[in-house]
C-alpha cells in the first residue's frame, strides 16, 4: 500500500509534458509496438521519434502539416536529446508515416488501454459498472483525387470525401477507450460497436442512445457478456406477460422479439425495460437493460447514466473543435488513415493526462473532470517553450479543471442554418405475450437447461 501512494505520488510530480507523457508511453508500452512493426535495418526513422512526433503534430499550432511537423520535431530533439536524430524534412516525414503499419498504431492504442485500466484504479469504476458510452461521428478529408475515388461523398452531390469515426468513451473520465473507423458514407456504427466488444473490460455498462436499437446489436452485447443501457424508440416492439398500459408503465420484465426473429426461429431477448422521468423535460426516456436485478443498476442510477452519455458528445466537440479535426489535412488514403488513427491516439494521451492530474475525488462524488482546452494549452506552452515553467507540468494542468456550475438555460443561444431541430424518439410498443409466443420460450427455456 504504501509503494502505491510513492507511485502516485511520483506520478502528480511529472515536471514537464515529456515526462507526464512517458507515463503511459512507457518502455514496456514500446516494446508492444515493436513486435508490431516489421524489423528494418538501421532505418531512417525509428519508431520512437516517428510516433512521439506523430503525436504531438496533433497538438501543435500551425495552419498545415510541415508548420506542425517543425514544432514536433524541435520539441522532441530537445526533450529526448539521447535518442536517435529523427530525419530534417517533412517528405521524408510523410513518407515514413505512409510506410508505418496500422498494426503499429493499433497496438499503440491498446498499450495505453491497458495503461489506463492499470492507472485509474478506483476512478475506473462507478458503483458495479465501469460506465461507457458509444457514438458517432463523421470527419471531412481534403478534395483530392484519389480521397474522393476512394472514399466517395457523403450526402449532397459534390460534398468532401469523409470517413466514419465510432468511438466508446469512459462516462466520468471523458477519455476515449477504443473507436473504429470506416467510410463516411457507408459505415455502420452498430457493425462498428460489434467489432469493438472485443475490447471493452469486465463489468463494462455500455450506454448508447436510440440509433443502437437492433436485435442483432443487443444479442452480440449478452454473448460477449457485456452489460448494455440503451435508448429504446417507436421501432422496438416488447412483449410483457401482464397487460399493464404504456402510460402507467415504470418499469418491469419484458421481451424483445422482433417480427423478423421470430420468424426466423430465433430466441427473445429478455431484459429490463424502464421509463426515466424529468420534470425539466416534456419527454420521458425509455432505456432497455440486460441487468434485471434493481439492486445492481437501479432506475434511478439508470437515469444518471444515460445523463452521462452526453460526454461522447463533449468528446467529439473537444476532437473536432478544440484539436482541429473535423477536417482532416492528410491528401491520400494512406495517409487519412494514419492521421486519423494518430490523432485519436493523441487526443486520448492528452485527455488522459488531465484526468490523471485532478485532484482525487471525495467519497462517494464523482471525479473531478479536466478542462481539454486548459490542458492543451498547457502543452502547447510547454512545446513552445515560451517560458521557464515556475511549477511541475502536472502541477499546472492539475487547476485546468471543467466548470461544474449547474446550467438553468440551453447552451444554445441561437439557430444555425442547415441545422435540423432534435426530435426526440416517441415510446416503443408494448405488448402482451400470446399463449404461443409464453409456449415459444418456455420450449427456449428448457432446451437451455
Amino acid at each position: 500500500m504504501a509503494g502505491a501512494r510513492k507511485r502516485a505520488r511520483q506520478r502528480r510530480r511529472a515536471k514537464s509534458l515529456i515526462g507526464s507523457m512517458r507515463e503511459f508511453l512507457t518502455p514496456a508500452v514500446f516494446k508492444q509496438v515493436r513486435n508490431a512493426s516489421p524489423r528494418r535495418k538501421s532505418p531512417r526513422w525509428d519508431v520512437h521519434p516517428l510516433l512521439y512526433i506523430l503525436l504531438l503534430t496533433t497538438w501543435c499550432c500551425g495552419d498545415n502539416l510541415p508548420e506542425k511537423f517543425e514544432a514536433a520535431k524541435a520539441f522532441y530533439v530537445t526533450s529526448c536529446p539521447k535518442r536517435k536524430r529523427p530525419g530534417a524534412s517533412f517528405t521524408g516525414f510523410e513518407k515514413a508515416v505512409a510506410k508505418l503499419p496500422m498494426p503499429v498504431l493499433r497496438a499503440l492504442a491498446a498499450a495505453i488501454r491497458g495503461r489506463m485500466e492499470a492507472i485509474f484504479g478506483d476512478r475506473w469504476k462507478v458503483g458495479n459498472f465501469i460506465p461507457f458510452g458509444c457514438d458517432g461521428t463523421r470527419q471531412a478529408c481534403p478534395r483530392s483525387e484519389e480521397l474522393e475515388k476512394r472514399l466517395g461523398t457523403f450526402g449532397k452531390e459534390g460534398s468532401s470525401p469523409m470517413i466514419w469515426n465510432t468511438s466508446i468513451v469512459h462516462l466520468t473520465l471523458g477519455v476515449p477507450f477504443c473507436w473504429r473507423l470506416g467510410k463516411g458514407g457507408k459505415a455502420s456504427e452498430r457493425s462498428h460497436l460489434i467489432f469493438m466488444l472485443r475490447w471493452l473490460p469486465a463489468a463494462a455498462l455500455l450506454v448508447a442512445d436510440a440509433g443502437y436499437v437492433g436485435y442483432d446489436v443487443a444479442a452480440a452485447m449478452i454473448s460477449a457478456n457485456v452489460s448494455f443501457l440503451i435508448r429504446m424508440s417507436s421501432n422496438a416492439t416488447f412483449y410483457s406477460e401482464t397487460n399493464e398500459p404504456l402510460d402507467a408503465f415504470r418499469e418491469g420484465i419484458v421481451y424483445y422479439w422482433p417480427k423478423t426473429q421470430q420468424n426466423e426461429g430465433k430466441p427473445p431477448i429478455r431484459g429490463r425495460l424502464m421509463r426515466i422521468h424529468s420534470d425539466r423535460h416534456k419527454v420521458d426516456v425509455w432505456l432497455f437493460t440486460n441487468v434485471e436485478d434493481p439492486n445492481a443498476l437501479s432506475l434511478e442510477m439508470a437515469g444518471t447514466c444515460y445523463r452521462w452519455r452526453w460526454e461522447n458528445e463533449g468528446f467529439f466537440r473537444t476532437y473536432k473543435r478544440t484539436l482541429k479535426k473535423a477536417k482532416l489535412m492528410s491528401r491520400t488514403l494512406r495517409l487519412v488513415h494514419r492521421e486519423a488513427e494518430a490523432s485519436m491516439i493523441a487526443t486520448q494521451l492528452l485527455l488522459c493526462q488531465g484526468a490523471l492530474a485532478m485532484p482525487a475525488p471525495q467519497k462517494n462524488a464523482l471525479p473531478v473532470m479536466c478542462s481539454p482546452r486548459g490542458v492543451l494549452q498547457e502543452a502547447r506552452r510547454d512545446i513552445a517553450g515560451w517560458s521557464k515553467p515556475s511549477k511541475p507540468f502536472t502541477e499546472m494542468i492539475s487547476h485546468a479543471q471543467r466548470d461544474r456550475r449547474v446550467r438553468t438555460t440551453p447552451k444554445q443561444k441561437r439557430e444555425w442554418p442547415r441545422r435540423k431541430d432534435h426530435k426526440p424518439p416517441h415510446p416503443p410498443l408494448l405488448l402482451r405475450l400470446t399463449d404461443e409466443q409464453k409456449a415459444a420460450i418456455q420450449n427456449e427455456l428448457q432446451a437451455a437447461s
